[in-house]
């Protein structure tokens, strides 16, 4: 009920919620160096809504502009756990290759390892048209098997999302 909520929020345009904004420009500022920069929505048009993932926010995409440059992008989304959904956030560079993953909030008693660097930096260096598997090139996590497997299919859909929205020049 909250994530719709938000997604709803999101959807008319309103900021994101303080907490979350705050981690994420933390992310951002420590990734780039940067104490300075601008986050740019990227609109989805409705007819290309139709041809990504159904699992993608559409409204978590951005820009990361610094001196009228752009200096990378990131994603803000959801992704289903065993019984909640927890929220993450992909940065990517200039040139859409993952340069970090972070949970942002994970609302299990189970499960949470998956928030850990070691783990998420497997994801690192992946780009559009990568599609990593669970339990091949994504190392299985005892325990955290159902977060787990829902991480890596929301960053699959995200990277299908991005080589899509690549392909029809919205970046």
């Amino acid at each position: 009920m909250k994530v719709t909520i938000f997604v709803c929020l999101l959807a008319l345009g309103l900021e994101l919620p303080k907490p979350i904004e705050k981690k994420i420009d933390k992310e951002i500022k420590t990734l780039y160096e940067l104490e300075q920069f601008t986050k740019v929505p990227i609109e989805i048009p409705n007819e290309l809504l139709k041809t990504i993932p159904n699992s993608i926010n559409p409204v978590g995409f951005y820009k990361i502009v610094s001196a009228d440059t752009i200096r990378g992008y990131f994603y803000f989304g959801f992704a289903p756990s065993k019984a909640d959904k927890f929220d993450f956030l992909v940065i990517f560079d200039k040139n859409l290759i993952v340069s970090k993953i972070k949970i942002l909030a994970y609302r299990e008693d189970y499960g949470g390892e998956i928030s850990s660097n070691r783990w998420l930096a497997q994801f690192n260096n992946l780009k559009p048209g990568d599609r990593p598997a669970y339990g091949n090139e994504i190392m299985a996590i005892s325990g955290a098997t159902i977060s787990g497997v829902s991480m890596t299919i929301a960053v699959n859909d995200f990277l299908k999302s991005i080589e899509i929205l690549h392909d029809k020049k919205l970046f």
